[in-house]
């Protein structure tokens, strides 16, 4: 398949759009008419063909424009991309799952070919061809982890496994939604986690733990999370809260339709067969309210699922400020029929 990619941005001029076909991909994250924080993990298996689901890496319209705003948040900020040393070797695992998964999703676009240590690496959409020797860093332009990272949509954690927990030892982290790679970096599963509500009195993250740690290689699994924008920005970072936070009081009635996105992170967790590492990777959706909509159930389903959410998981994901906003807009498209369950179109 031949992917045609779009020239847009995630900043300044905001002039990311979402293809007809885009929405109808769009991994809505819902599958009832209420929402209460879970685990809700699955085995990440190929999918329904068109879907996000197809691949174990997705790489869609957006690609081209998606890696240009890295490159551009990395310029101003070296330090969203970080590893501790003893996490090169699961760099070197992330190069070979990466590059397996897109070159043979995606033959049309990226091309490698393997003879022993000695690789070759062609991403036609970057202009990329790159020969190499696998698992030696000098013949990389960086890191193992950044090279690839710098060429795949998503963010990416690399977890170390050590005394009974999980520890975020490495990353490739500039889409994130509120949070900080250069804050997070070293910390074990439950101090990355504290400050979600709900969930810790419910027992989900020493369950979730347990679960990772026997995560085998060769069965990965995902996960939905999702939240707000205020707009189409990428780079929701707390370094450049400055820059962002303001928008969030932008929200009118007059505007929440087009301003206003639903960003989903479709997640996924891959067992490394070298490092025996996890890599965890984040990969970032936005859909803004017109999208929404223009699917009657996600409408509707969107619609109860803001009214009804509970006020500390509101707060937590940013939603306070214009949450009856959007309720009061998306309550017009929300007839009162029952839903389907699941997350995909009626």
């Amino acid at each position: 398949m031949v992917l045609a990619f779009k020239r847009e941005t995630f900043r300044d001029d905001y002039t990311f759009r979402n293809s007809p076909e885009a929405v109808r991909r769009f991994p809505f994250p819902f599958d009832a008419d209420t929402y209460m924080y879970s685990v809700n993990i699955e085995p990440h298996v190929a999918g329904r063909k068109g879907s996000v689901f197809e691949h174990p890496i997705d790489i869609d319209e957006h690609y081209v424009s998606e890696m240009r705003d890295r490159a551009l948040v990395l310029k101003n900020d070296p330090l969203r991309c970080q590893t501790l040393p003893h996490m090169d070797l699961a760099g070197w695992d992330l190069v070979e799952l990466l590059m397996v998964s897109m070159s043979e999703a995606y033959p049309e676009h990226f091309l490698l070919e393997r003879n022993g240590n000695d690789w070759h690496w062609v991403n036609r959409p970057l202009g990329i061809d790159d020969r190499f020797t696998f698992g030696v860093t000098s013949t990389l332009p960086y890191g193992p982890m950044e090279y690839i990272t710098r060429q795949c949509q998503g963010d990416f954690c690399l977890l170390d496994q050590r005394d009974g927990n999980l520890w975020v030892d490495a990353g490739m982290v500039t889409t994130q939604a509120d949070w900080s790679m250069d804050f997070d970096l070293g910390m074990n599963f439950f101090e990355w986690h504290a400050p979600v509500p709900l969930a810790h009195e419910k027992g989900v993250f020493e369950r979730a733990l347990k679960f990772l740690m026997q995560l085998r290689q060769g069965h990965p699994v995902r996960r939905f999370n999702w939240t707000m924008s205020s707009t189409p920005r990428l780079d929701t970072s707390p370094e450049n809260y400055h820059k962002w936070g303001y928008e969030r009081a932008l929200i009118t009635p007059e505007n929440v339709s087009e301003r206003l996105h639903l960003r989903v992170e479709l997640q996924a967790l891959w067992r490394l067969p070298r490092s025996n590492a996890v890599v965890f990777s984040i990969r970032c959706y936005l859909a803004s309210m017109n999208d929404i909509v223009s699917v009657p159930k996600w409408g509707r389903r969107l619609h109860r699922v803001l009214r009804d959410v509970h006020p500390a998981l509101a707060e937590y994901k940013g939603l306070t400020r214009y949450r009856q906003t959007a309720v009061d807009f998306l309550s017009k498209y929300d007839d009162g029929q029952e839903t389907s369950p699941g997350i995909w179109p009626d």
